[in-house]
């Protein structure tokens, strides 16, 4: 046995010398040092050599053994080092790959331009929590225990939380109260957002969507303000000629309520939109985060993202904006 082990060294530096490349290199070292390599191969023949042969024996092996480590570990770093590697070689004065060009999902886009608008007229941008409390979605918006918009049918209720059910918002008004409970009058802001609601998938409805909420606080502030408002914004992001009608409505959180129309230009056609509802906020919203509502009055509105982007740029289904198909989104 010792002359196989001589023989078997010898020959394992060899093939360890002429090893060119990383991968040469590893695959000599499972041949001879892997779990089923040749030396470890050779390790059930001690059982055949004598009681006086085995202390010399296993010594030798464990110099064999040592040795081809160390033969492995520094021929290892010599290919290494002589930048010798497997597989095709590159070509660095060659020109790099052509890749295309990233741009924001066309809601991001959307967004940053309502963002953009408002903050021209003074409006500061304002953000809160996708999973509200009871209170901030529905009670401190005027919406009483009992109301059809707390049924669960119409809601993704989450569970409980120090004694309230805990749901992912459905509008972007939480905002509001969340700031008015912060910040005292004036008041100036806007949010962004998602929210969400269990509607079936369809061409204009999704259950998870994009709301904008306007708010205004001050005292003095009236129904034309607000009409002003998104005269503007119409103004500045559906052109020059766009108009704004306002048809009287109910929200539980404003009073009085409207919804409101836009008229856009769609496939060359000026056309009246409806993209939103707003009003005047109730006395009972500003009550209950602590603003007197004798000495200050307020508007709000919430307008849909996905209505705001699909009209301008032509887009028939609502459904295409989260497909993330390339082609699709590379034309905006």
């Amino acid at each position: 046995m010792l002359a196989e082990l001589e023989e078997l060294q010898s020959a394992a530096l060899a093939e360890l010398a002429a090893a060119v490349d990383s991968e040469a290199v590893e695959s000599w070292r499972i041949a001879y040092l892997g779990s089923k390599g040749r030396l470890k191969g050779m390790m059930p023949q001690l059982k055949t050599v004598s009681k006086e042969d085995k202390p010399a024996v296993g010594k030798r092996l464990n110099e064999v053994k040592v040795a081809l480590e160390q033969g492995f570990e520094s021929r290892k770093a010599e290919v290494a080092g002589s930048g010798v590697t497997s597989g095709p070689q590159v070509d660095v004065t060659q020109p790099g790959a052509n890749l295309p060009e990233g741009r924001r999902h066309v809601l991001s886009r959307t967004i940053d331009e309502i963002v953009d608008i408002f903050g021209r007229m003074g409006f500061t941008t304002a953000a809160g929590p996708e999973v509200e409390d009871e209170w901030h979605n529905f009670t401190a918006l005027n919406i009483p225990a009992g109301h059809p918009a707390r049924d669960p049918i119409d809601n993704f209720f989450m569970g409980e939380q120090e004694g309230s059910r805990t749901l992912l918002r459905t509008q972007t008004s939480t905002v509001q109260i969340r700031t008015l409970e912060k910040q005292k009058p004036p008041v100036r802001i806007i949010a962004c957002g998602r929210v969400y609601r269990p509607d079936t998938h369809d061409a204009t409805h999704y259950s998870m969507f994009h709301q904008v909420e306007g708010l205004c606080v001050d005292r003095g502030i009236s129904m034309v303000d607000l009409k002003t408002t998104l005269f503007q914004f119409a103004r500045a992001y559906f052109g020059p000629e766009a108009e704004v009608r306002m048809r009287p409505s109910f929200f539980p959180f404003t009073e009085p309520s409207a919804e409101v129309d836009m008229k856009m230009k769609i496939k060359g056609e000026w056309q009246w939109i409806e993209i939103g509802g707003c009003g005047m906020v109730d006395p009972n919203v500003l009550e209950a985060v602590g603003v007197d509502p004798e000495e200050f009055t307020g508007f709000a509105f919430g307008l849909g993202i996905e209505r705001v982007a699909m009209r301008k740029y032509g887009i028939s289904d609502i459904r295409w904006l989260y497909e993330n198909d390339v082609r699709f989104l590379n034309q905006f």
